[in-house]
């Protein structure tokens, strides 16, 4: 027979919470990072085509 589990205190409910607030917290920081360095052209990490290889590649 089914048993009803013990209510969460709400003290757990708000650290799980605000842990993953912070978490996606640091996630958007890290994609906002990201994307200022591959705006500004000067990381090497990436390669993403630029209009000028799509464009000889259609004649």
């Amino acid at each position: 027979m089914a048993v009803p589990k013990k209510k969460t205190s709400k003290s757990k409910r708000n650290m799980r919470k605000a842990h993953w607030k912070h978490t996606a917290a640091l996630q958007a920081q890290k994609a906002l990072s990201q994307g200022k360095s591959v705006l500004t052209g000067r990381s090497k990490g990436f390669y993403y085509p630029s209009d000028e290889e799509e464009s000889s590649d259609e004649e």
